[in-house]
């Protein structure tokens, strides 16, 4: 079955930073929409960034600037550079892919999700 497994969460002081990565397993998504979206306590899923199988990316604007996604298809991989920290980054990022080319915003249109992975920064 398909799996998409997040590695790279942690604590780290406000300015720092982290690099988050989904491997995936079970099929190939060379050919589709991957992305990355995140959910602090008390509030919902959210878009942060997002690629599609071209490479062409949105992110979303309070990350702008700081972050960054990027994929391997080669390892069935996609990243998120993740600079210039601050407190109110802190939430469970989950990586997510479609089944589809074209990338989207909202979370009810991606198929597959990992299990996510804790992010903390501490100001």
């Amino acid at each position: 079955q398909v799996q998409l497994v997040e590695s790279g969460g942690g604590l780290v002081q406000a300015g720092g930073s982290l690099r988050l990565s989904c491997a995936a397993s079970g099929r190939t998504f060379s050919s589709n929409a991957m992305g990355w979206f995140r959910q602090a306590p008390g509030k919902g899923r959210e878009f942060v960034a997002v690629i599609s199988w071209s490479g062409s990316n949105l992110h979303t604007d309070s990350v702008k600037g700081r972050f960054t996604v990027s994929r391997d298809n080669a390892k069935n991989t996609i990243y998120l550079q993740m600079n210039s920290l601050k407190p109110e980054d802190t939430a469970v990022y989950y990586c997510a892919a479609r089944t589809q080319q074209s990338v989207h915003t909202a979370p009810n249109r991606w198929d597959y999700w990992g299990q996510g992975t804790q992010v903390t920064v501490s100001s």
